[in-house]
């Protein structure tokens, strides 16, 4: 899985009527902290002689050349007090996720002058961002070397990566909904008018032609494949064809969904595939999901949309699981099972699990290729995209993994604060049993990326939204 590359358009502000040189120290020293940091970023030295941004003019030179350079972001460092008009007019034409912060001032001088008003100059800004209805993310006045500082950039870079994931996401249908399940029922119209989500869709039909063609001229992509399956995880007595069609598969939709430019793939999973082809495709789904395409089951395209957001919240750096929530721990109040079929990464299996593939537990056939393994646990972040009646929202919380009851399938245990306000949460809607979820704690960037998704409201369980303000503000850094 590569990494996640975001591009900044970094624009540097000051006012007239406090120190330039003060300015220009701060520019560069804020430009040597992005390069320590391996930031992507396209700066403003081509503006004028300063590289920095004082003229309401010149916000429409800028916010042309950050369009043409595809910028994924803008971030505005007020180096003194800031032109506030030239900032709010750029990050409006621009239109991408918005990062405010300035430099912490320094004591005034001897004589009581003050060289730069930093502060002073956020507050002016953030008012004409609000009277133009332009979203942003703050950082709290810091200084440049600050914990305060760090975290909450690169949290914004990943809060960019994630809000930009869903605007525009292209999500693969292959097939229709299973008959019996209501609760993945969709509005395509709503989801390509409000946020320009693409449903790519194709028939069962035509993947499965791609797999017999494979199968039937044994290309070397197709042995390699296999030899790969053979050393991930144990077959058993499933017989070559089985792992042959498995690969095929695999291939299959990792080519089309290239010639598509998906973001992520939804799949009518049971039963039509088993009659095709006489497997179940889970196992599939981990591996391409580790490779960073995730797969969502049953044609879940809003699950598809929720794992494309957290892969790129967790900046391609973590696969994402898709899961059911399925039933509570038989001794631990505030425990739960996070399980399905076999589609978990085998990439994400515990090291002293021995990754198997074997039949169906559920579906009356019984086919071949069903991951068999327990995930790593440690921290966890589940989340749910949902609407209905045309709101929607993002179901977010976080958990730890913990002990549980061996099962089948690929599952993990996890533990929250208080489960029955989970329960009572997705009771309620407007979610179902389908989450997906991520090692790391993302609570604060997911819910910082609905900013910047137009009628996504955020809907946290733990951590409050009163914690993840508090992440936001550093008060743990303090």
């Amino acid at each position: 899985m590569k990494k996640a590359s975001i591009k900044i358009g970094l624009a540097p502000t000051r006012r007239n009527v406090f120190s330039r040189e003060d300015s220009l120290k701060y520019k560069k020293l804020i430009e040597r902290k992005l390069r320590e940091w391996k930031v992507s970023f396209v700066n403003i030295n081509w503006l004028n002689d300063e590289g920095l941004l004082y003229s309401g003019a010149e916000a429409v030179q800028v916010a042309r050349r950050f369009r043409e350079e595809g910028v994924d972001a803008v971030f505005a460092p007020h180096c003194n007090f800031g032109t506030e008009d030239a900032v709010a007019k750029l990050a409006s034409a621009v239109g991408k996720p918005f990062l405010l912060w300035g430099p912490r001032d320094e004591a005034p001088l001897p004589d009581g002058l003050r060289l730069r008003d930093t502060q002073c100059g956020l507050f002016a800004t953030s008012k004409i961002l609000r009277r133009l209805g332009v979203p942003f993310t703050y950082i709290v006045n810091s200084r440049v070397d600050s914990r305060v500082f760090e975290r909450g950039f690169k949290s914004f870079v990943a809060v960019a990566a994630a809000a930009n994931a869903v605007i525009g996401a292209r999500i693969g249908q292959v097939g229709t909904r299973p008959p019996g399940f209501w609760t993945v029922m969709v509005n395509e119209g709503e989801l390509l008018e409000r946020w320009g989500i693409q449903v790519v869709p194709t028939t069962l039909v035509e993947i499965v032609d791609s797999v017999e063609k494979k199968l039937r001229a044994r290309p070397r992509k197709l042995r390699d494949t296999i030899a790969q399956f053979k050393k991930t995880a144990s077959f058993g007595d499933l017989g070559d064809e089985v792992v042959a069609k498995l690969a095929a598969l695999k291939l299959a939709l990792a080519e089309w969904a290239q010639k598509e430019a998906l973001d992520g793939i939804a799949f009518q999973c049971w039963d039509a595939l088993q009659v095709a082809l006489g497997v179940v495709p889970c196992f599939v789904y981990g591996e391409l999901t580790g490779e960073g395409l995730p797969l969502a089951c049953e044609t879940d395209i809003h699950g598809a949309v929720t794992s494309a957001m957290l892969q790129a919240a967790a900046m391609n750096t973590a696969p994402t699981f898709f899961a059911d929530l399925t039933i509570r721990h038989p001794e631990d109040e505030n425990a739960e099972l996070l399980w399905h079929c076999g589609p978990f990464p085998s990439a994400l299996a515990d090291e002293k699990e021995s990754c198997k593939v074997g039949k169906h537990r559920i579906l009356p056939a019984g086919a071949p290729g069903c991951g068999e393994w327990k995930i790593k646990g440690g921290d966890v972040t589940i989340a749910r995209f949902d609407g209905d009646h045309g709101d929607y929202s993002l179901l977010i919380g976080e958990a730890t993994g913990t002990r549980g009851p061996r099962t089948h399938g690929t599952y993990l245990w996890v533990k929250v604060k208080n489960w029955p306000a989970w329960e009572e949460k997705i009771i309620y809607g407007p979610y179902i049993h389908h989450v997906v979820g991520v090692h790391g704690r993302l609570a604060p960037i997911l819910y910082e990326a609905c900013k910047y998704i137009p009628g996504l409201q955020p809907d946290p369980i733990e951590p409050t939204a009163e914690a993840i303000r508090a992440y936001w503000r550093g008060d743990d850094l303090r």
